[in-house]
């Protein structure tokens, strides 16, 4: 099952995500199929600490893909913002 989910990168307590799609079975910061967008918590001022591609999330979850919980949350934050 593919899920999309974030992978960790960055820095010790400097964290960086990746939203990507992934086969389920993969571990977390492994192998994915496609990236769809980045989460920087750690953004400052004029930085984009966001950024989701919504047609390609539209095109994973249509055939079949899964959001986790965070995602979910973060998709919903960016759709706000884009209106």
């Amino acid at each position: 099952m593919v899920v999309i989910r974030l992978a960790r990168s960055g820095a010790k307590k400097r964290p960086f995500y990746n939203i990507v799609a992934a086969d389920s079975r993969d571990r977390r910061d492994g192998r994915f199929i496609e990236r769809v967008g980045y989460y920087n918590p750690v953004a400052s001022g004029s930085e984009n600490g966001l950024n989701v591609n919504i047609e390609r999330l539209n095109y994973w979850t249509s055939n079949g893909a899964k959001m986790s919980p965070t995602v979910q949350r973060l998709v919903k934050t960016a759709a706000k913002a884009a209106a």
